[in-house]
């Protein structure tokens, strides 16, 4: 659920950063969808109605929120950088064929042995990315 005006500016206060409107306009673009847009797709929803945003305002602009904590960073597929406002932990599943991406709630997947790693290797998280054929490109096929 999209934050009302006040409330994403009292988080971006509280987190430490300045309230600009592109910032503003940046972070409410992410709450407001689930399809984890690249900032190409952002910018392009900013300036709909004429330019207002340069790129590397965008660019900043998400920088920005991802080091406050406000939204990460999702890569997905080779050199696609993908920006996701759930911070909450969480895997993904991505359609080879139309490439939409949908939230898996976290437990919904079982946990893995991570003590079956080699030994050395410190983990510190992890995320799993599914990769398949959605209802939609393939509603016949049920996984």
């Amino acid at each position: 659920m999209a934050l009302m005006t006040a409330e994403i500016i009292q988080t971006l206060k509280t987190k430490g950063l300045r309230v600009t409107p592109q910032r503003f306009s940046v972070y409410a673009n992410l709450l407001a969808r689930a399809d984890h847009p690249t900032a190409e797709q952002i910018l392009l929803d900013l300036n709909q109605n004429g330019p207002q945003s340069s790129q590397a305002t965008v660019y900043s602009s998400l920088q920005a929120l991802q080091k406050a904590g406000l939204i990460r960073e999702v890569l997905l597929e080779s050199g696609v950088s993908r920006y996701d406002a759930n911070i909450q932990p969480h895997h993904h599943f991505r359609c080879r064929c139309c490439g939409e991406i949908q939230d898996i709630p976290w437990a919904q997947l079982q946990d893995l042995n991570l003590q079956s790693l080699q030994s050395g290797r410190r983990v510190e998280g992890y995320e799993i990315t599914i990769h398949g054929v959605c209802d939609d490109c393939h509603p016949t096929e049920r996984f």
